[in-house]
This record gives structure tokens, sequence and C-alpha cells, in this order.
């Protein structure tokens, strides 16, 4: 990998009311980072934002931005507003003194302009994608596990470590699904079709199989050693199954 993956995730209760944000960043040494906090009374915009500005704000930390050749970032978020506001709206509200289309004040901005320095002091290797909630990607789901959880007021327990052994998978997005109905290998597209779709979830050394993603989640939603994974034949369960030692 020679880029740094960023993957961000907001939750409220009430909105407004208890909060929490998260982040799950890997580095290109093979160092993943679990990031997460909570607030008493807060929006779901807010944590959004702020899970952004927390990860963004410990990788300027941890790389030297003023390098001649910056390492790429490239964050993944299941928000439209976070990925509209930072990389459209930003500019108008800009040049109209932080008044929004409809001419009423930009709510949040005190946090739009956090995040604002540091999306200009990485200037162009950033990059933002938008990613399907609870759709049954690992790292997503993580990320909006740590964030219920300090909503809730029980802080996750967060990871930091070498990535390959986090627990999950580490395939980003576009290497899962390219659209609705393919995905790519390392040679080839492979078309697929949804309707043929399964999940698999591995926990305590039991596998199961489950027709729907909301089957899936409900058996490894709070299990932190819990494996789970989209899968589209046999073939390709069994071959998950052996990357994680289980087969």
């Amino acid at each position: 990998m020679e880029e740094i993956m960023v993957y961000t995730d907001g939750a409220c209760s009430g909105n407004p009311g208890p909060g929490g944000w998260a982040a799950v960043i890997i580095f290109p040494d093979n160092r993943l980072v679990e990031l997460g906090g909570g607030e008493k009374s807060t929006t779901n915009n807010r944590m959004e934002i702020k899970a952004a500005i927390e990860a963004l704000a410990l990788i300027r930390r941890h790389y030297s931005i003023a390098a001649e050749n910056p390492c790429k970032i490239k964050i993944y978020t299941d928000s439209s507003l976070l990925l509209n506001g930072i990389t459209k709206w930003i500019w108008g509200w800009l040049k109209r003194g932080w008044v929004s289309s409809t001419g009423a004040p930009v709510a949040n901005r005190e946090l739009w302009e956090k995040l604002f320095v540091h999306v200009s002091a990485l200037k162009g290797s950033l990059s933002w994608v938008h990613v399907k909630g609870h759709a049954g990607h690992e790292i997503n789901e993580r990320c909006d596990e740590i964030a219920v959880s300090f909503s809730k007021g029980s802080a996750a327990k967060l990871y930091s470590g070498p990535a390959i052994g986090c627990g999950y998978s580490l395939l980003p997005p576009e290497n899962i699904e390219n659209g609705a109905d393919s995905v790519h290998d390392k040679s080839q597209k492979i078309h697929k079709n949804e309707k043929d779709k399964f999940y698999i979830s591995a926990a305590g050394g039991i596998v199961l199989y489950h027709k729907t993603w909301p089957e899936c989640e409900a058996r490894v939603k709070g299990l932190s050693n819990a494996r789970f994974k989209k899968v589209y034949s046999k073939e390709e369960a069994e071959a998950c199954l052996r990357a994680w030692g289980l087969k």
C-alpha cells in the first residue's frame, strides 16, 4: 500500500444528544490506528466532521507534510454531507462569508474551518471517497461500532498496532466492488450478480452463513474478535475462510 487509508464515521442518539466519532487509519508502514471520542450533547453531522478533523490531525503529526513527496491520503466516509461540504460547498461558503446558498449562517462553521485548515495543508495529496454505510464493509462497520460505543458512554477498546492481524479485512471498497454488480481482482473484472450475494461470519471459531446483512450484523455487532464478509459464491466464501485460517 502506497497511501494512507482513512475511514471515518459519526453517531448520535437524539440528534442533538450524546454522540460519538471514530476513525481507522492504515499507514503504509503496516501500522493501524483506531481513534474515537464522544460528546454529551452534539449532532451526527458534528461527529462526522470531528472524525475527519481528528484523523487528519494525527496524520499531520505522524508524517511530515512539508516533505517534497508527501504520502497520498484517501478518506472513506459514508456521510454525503461531509464529502460534499469539504469538496464542493465550502468554496461557496468562503466566498459568501460563511453564509449558505439559502442565506443562513453555515452550521458547524468552527468545525468546517478546522477541517479546512488540515485539508489546505495537505493540498493535492488528499482525496475523498463515498462508501455506502451499513453495507457489510468491515472497516466502515468497525468505525460505526466505535462511534456508537462512545455515544453510549461505553468507550470501545481502541486498537493500535500492525494492520495485518487487526481482526478485520483491510481491502478498500473499490477493491471489493465497483458499482453494484462487479468486483476487481488483479487480472480481470469479474461481474457479480447481487441476487447471489450472501454473508459469512466467524466468531469463537464458529462460522455461520447469512442470507442478509442485518442477520450477519446482528451476530457480529459488539464482538471485538468477530470477522465477516460479503461473498457471491461458495468458492469465494471458502477462499475467505482459508485467508482467515478457518479452512
